[in-house]
């Protein structure tokens, strides 16, 4: 496999930085049962917008973008706040938080995946890190917010979805496909399989524990 340069675009990574700050703010202020100050949907935010970039880059062995470059902290916490001072405008819209939540998925896997490529992981680790991209902001959005890990829990396919559209990348750029067209495949990808899920409420079937037969 040959090793090409890393081709994502910056205003694709703060695309999809912004839009998983608007997501996770908009989730959090959802939750007023839990009584979130602003402060916290501002973390909240921030943790969806940049955990996925974050944990990439820990795994990958690189310096962290996120902090290492202003731009990703400053359009994080504006979008946060957007997604905070809407959210009132869009609380009926519950559809909404989970287009964007398939759509940010679906960027950061792809981010994630090329990123990996570019520097000589094998397409099953590329894989592996592109689907930890698309998780890691809603994996630590439910840590911080003391819910059920999403991908760990029987639902809709959460996981699966961003595995189909990183494979789907890393299968495309193996053969030579360009990075953008990839890209976008990838995002269609996530998105279709995880609104699908919701729609239709695909799950894979529950574990149950297995306990002594009875006469």
């Amino acid at each position: 496999m040959s090793i090409t340069p890393f081709q994502v675009a910056l205003w694709i990574e703060l695309l999809a930085a912004g839009l998983g700050g608007l997501q996770g703010a908009l989730f959090a202020a959802g939750e007023r049962h839990r009584r979130i100050d602003v402060f916290g949907v501002m973390v909240i935010g921030l943790a969806v917008s940049l955990g996925g970039s974050l944990l990439r880059d820990i795994v990958l062995d690189q310096r962290p973008v996120v902090i290492w470059m202003n731009w990703y902290l400053l359009v994080a916490a504006a979008s946060a706040i957007i997604g905070m001072l809407s959210q009132p405008v869009f609380a009926r819209a519950d559809w909404l938080i989970t287009v964007l939540d398939a759509v940010v998925m679906g960027l950061f896997g792809a981010i994630g995946a090329s990123k990996a490529l570019s520097l000589g992981v094998g397409e099953a680790g590329a894989l592996v890190v592109g689907v930890i991209g698309a998780i890691g902001g809603g994996m630590l959005r439910d840590v911080i917010m003391n819910l059920p890990i999403s991908f760990l829990q029987v639902g809709t396919l959460y996981a699966v979805a961003a595995g189909a559209g990183a494979g789907t990348f890393v299968l495309l750029a193996t053969f030579g496909t360009p990075t953008p067209i990839a890209g976008l495949v990838c995002v269609a990808v996530t998105t279709a399989v995880r609104l699908a899920a919701v729609r239709f409420g695909w799950t894979f079937p529950e574990q149950r524990a297995v306990g002594p037969r009875t006469p």
